[in-house]
């Protein structure tokens, strides 16, 4: 499903956010990548997405090799992949449905059938009795659920999670994890970016620790150890 091959990524002057990044990732995973500030989650992420591309080596999602892919097709590659963010990044003036079936308009999906899948995925975020409510009606945690109710629209083969819970309090981490967990057993891949040993640990999943740009674990049932 998701394939890195040697990966290496360098910004000017000369530093490495990953560097020689070897990972596969087979469909229906659940894999979190952990580590501290500034070691190249984030940077993986990006690449997986292809908001950045390699400096060398290669990125395969889903048998395409996206290592350098053309701008006109990254739109194709992001309707496979869904992408939560920890601002949430919602449409302050638009209501929960209205930002979710943005999302859905602006790649071209007929009225009819935005008008179904939206509610299915309020309704698998737990969210139904709050459709029209706007965002700052909504606690973090509600945000959240919205955020990932808008990436789930799409219907992904991927879902990729960066620091989902960055801001959110215990009980709505705990939440969101819960939801992420239910997703993949939807039978969706997800990659879940974070430094937070407690949701890390409590999966019992598989980790991929990342030091310094580099793999250097590589758990099934792993923690974060760092």
């Amino acid at each position: 499903m998701i394939v890195f091959k040697g990966v290496s990524k360098k910004y000017p002057p000369n530093v490495y956010a990953l560097k020689d990044a070897t990972l596969h990732i087979k469909p229906g995973e659940f894999v979190s990548i952990v580590g501290q500030s500034g070691v190249g989650k984030t940077t993986m992420a990006k690449l997986i997405t292809a908001e950045q591309s390699p400096t060398k080596g290669k990125i395969i999602i889903g048998g395409w090799d996206i290592s350098r892919i053309k701008n006109r097709a990254k739109p194709i590659l992001r309707r496979q992949i869904g992408v939560i963010y920890q601002d949430f990044k919602l449409l302050p003036r638009k209501t929960v449905y209205e930002n979710i079936a943005f999302a859905l308009q602006v790649s071209g999906f007929p009225r009819s059938k935005i008008v179904k899948i939206v509610p299915q995925v309020v309704k698998i975020v737990g969210l139904e009795e709050k459709e029209e409510r706007f965002p700052k009606q909504l606690s973090g945690g509600e945000k959240q659920r919205v955020a990932i109710a808008r990436a789930l629209a799409h219907r992904p083969k991927v879902l990729v999670a960066d620091e989902p819970t960055g801001n959110l309090d215990t009980v709505n981490t705990n939440e969101i994890v819960d939801l992420l967990l239910k997703i993949n057993g939807f039978g969706t891949t997800v990659v879940l970016v974070t430094h937070n040993r407690e949701v890390v640990n409590g999966l019992k999943k598989r980790v991929v620790t990342l030091e310094e740009g580099e793999v250097v674990s590589d758990q099934a049932h792993g923690k974060y150890m760092i």
